[in-house]
């Protein structure tokens, strides 16, 4: 059964495996309490027909408390910055992830189709907010529903991979300006 309509939503993805090759993955190892970072995948269709929309799923961004008391034992290890956007002539923010690729898929950001040849970079910019080691996991997929499946060059799993490393719990050394908007690091 179908809500809100006749057409399954997966009804237009192309159905098969597609090449893809990882170019970058990169996030530092060691970071600090309060630092910005940026994450980084980037991918090339390594194939002859386009992915239909390349896909990034990235998990450890969060981690699960054991505190029995909480609502929700789902809580930040980083948290995606914010960047300044105008929408409908309304100063707004909106998550520095990758831009036009947001999906309702949790942790999933979808950017479109991808020729043969041609490469996508997935950004994401975060803040360490929880001391500690950290794993961040990423996956690629061909497509939202599962019928355009991402391989490795000359087949395989999908391409997948991960980064561990630790945040120390000593915040980045910075102030604001004199001018009350720029963020000077170091000390005055």
């Amino acid at each position: 059964m179908v809500g809100c309509g006749d057409e399954r939503q997966d009804a237009e993805e192309s159905e098969g495996e597609f090449e893809v090759d990882v170019v970058r993955a990169s996030f530092p190892e060691r970071q600090r309490l309060a630092q910005r970072s940026e994450l980084e995948i980037g991918v090339r269709n390594a194939g002859d027909r386009t992915i239909p929309n390349v896909a990034v799923t990235v998990d450890g961004f969060n981690f699960r408390s054991a505190t029995p008391e909480l609502a929700d034992a789902e809580r930040p290890r980083f948290v995606l910055n914010g960047v300044p956007v105008e929408i409908g002539g309304f100063p707004d923010a909106k998550n520095a992830s990758p831009r036009g690729c947001e999906t309702v898929y949790v942790n999933t950001w979808a950017c479109g189709p991808l020729s043969p040849g041609r490469e996508r970079s997935f950004r994401w910019s975060v803040t360490a907010v929880r001391a500690g080691r950290f794993r961040i996991r990423w996956r690629v997929a061909g497509g939202l529903y599962g019928k355009a499946k991402a391989v490795g060059g000359g087949g395989g799993s999908a391409p997948r991979g991960s980064i561990v490393g630790s945040i120390s719990d000593e915040a980045a050394q910075s102030r604001v300006a004199d001018d009350g908007k720029t963020v000077v690091s170091g000390s005055r």
